[in-house]
């Protein structure tokens, strides 16, 4: 029988919470209002305390408009290099894209999406360019679920010159994990992770240092302004009303299972115990640095089996992107996820590989090895 609904476990969009969804129909109150501007004050604070840095900005764009806006704002243009960018999959390709955009002098590090660039590498390309100012990565580059080192990354750039402005896309690590931002100037996430929310919120953490280089350059965009009046808990334009009403409830809920410490704790479990169930069904995890916000297998019938997972069980995964997009099967952990839909999704593999010929008989393999980790009774 087809299935009458569809289990989203895609990284990004993430499903909706119920209690957000909730949230989202209600009336909305006008931003230019005590009202909001309690909520907004609210989770700003929330930010600031997840992401430990001195300073947040929300701004009413996806994930990509807050790369932008920190690529616009602290890289200086000049005929030299001054932008480091390190490839490591889509994503950091994109700050590529972006800062070519905008006819930055980039250099760009690059590396297979399975295998981390590593500090050492950074350090030597520094070294060869010394006229660059700011260097731009991601924490996980969401293309082939790959974790970078960017705690000792950010460290080896500062102490190579401590001018340097580090950027660092989190978007598919906040809200996934704590974040050691010692070394950190830009912190960005998005709304439509971790957080449970549509697409359409990003955020911008800043640290003393990033704050002491704002200038007031762009329209939109333009931080400086932005800080002025969010410091106010207002902003410089209409604020993403919703968005703000839910990360309210977002904050709420995480307090629900005992704090940001929780969660992270949680969503490791779900990592590593879906992890384990992958390697007992025979999967390969693709890459050698796994990220906790997803897991992700190579397989030559990855397409083949995410189809069949969708028509036939309602499970829907993301598959790879440019020459993996037939490769890889991508499978989320972000957000407050209950114990039961990860099992669901590894007994729909499991009969799936069976379904296509890929494995003999189901065994609840991969339920077994999920819940004897999560549950530590081995």
């Amino acid at each position: 029988m087809k299935p009458t609904r569809t289990l989203l476990f895609t990284p990004g969009p993430t499903p909706i919470h119920p209690a957000i969804s909730n949230t989202l129909s209600q009336p909305i109150p006008h931003h230019r209002t005590p009202e909001f501007e309690a909520i907004f004050g609210y989770a700003r604070q929330q930010l600031k305390d997840m992401v430990g840095l001195a300073e947040v900005l929300t701004l009413v764009s996806s994930g990509t408009g807050a790369m932008e806006a920190a690529l616009l704002q602290f890289v200086p243009k000049k005929e030299q290099p001054t932008l480091l960018v390190l490839d490591n999959g889509k994503f950091g390709e994109r700050f590529g894209k972006i800062a070519r955009a905008h006819h930055l002098g980039v250099v760009e590090l690059k590396s297979a999406w399975d295998t981390p660039i590593s500090p050492d590498q950074v350090l030597e390309a520094l070294q060869t360019n010394p006229s660059v100012r700011a260097i731009a990565l991601q924490v996980c580059d969401s293309s082939g679920g790959l974790r970078l080192d960017f705690e000792n990354i950010t460290k080896a750039a500062k102490a190579h010159n401590p001018e340097i402005i580090t950027i660092i896309d989190a978007i598919t690590a906040l809200g996934v994990e704590p974040l050691q931002t010692k070394h950190v100037d830009v912190l960005i996430g998005g709304s439509q992770k971790a957080f449970m929310l549509p697409v359409g919120l990003s955020f911008l953490g800043l640290s003393d240092f990033a704050l002491s280089k704002l200038e007031d350059k762009g329209y939109y965009f333009n931080l400086k302004l932005e800080l002025k009046n969010q410091q106010k808990n207002t902003t410089a334009f209409t604020a993403g009303i919703s968005h703000i009403l839910g990360l309210q409830t977002y904050f709420a809920l995480v307090q629900d299972l005992g704090g940001f410490d929780a969660l992270y704790h949680a969503t490791r479990k779900r990592a590593e115990s879906t992890n384990k169930a992958l390697e007992a069904l025979g999967l390969k995890i693709y890459p050698k640095a796994p990220a906790l916000c997803m897991s992700v297998i190579y397989h030559e019938q990855a397409s083949r089996i995410r189809k069949h997972l969708h028509k036939q069980y309602g499970v829907l995964v993301a598959g790879g992107q440019d020459a993996l997009k037939d490769y890889l099967l991508r499978i989320n952990h972000m957000g407050i996820i209950e114990v039961y839909q990860s099992a669901w999704v590894l007994n729909a593999l499991e009969q799936s590989l069976v379904d296509l010929g890929l494995l003999p008989s189901f065994e609840g393999m991969a339920i077994k090895a999920f819940m004897q980790h999560h549950y530590k009774e081995i």
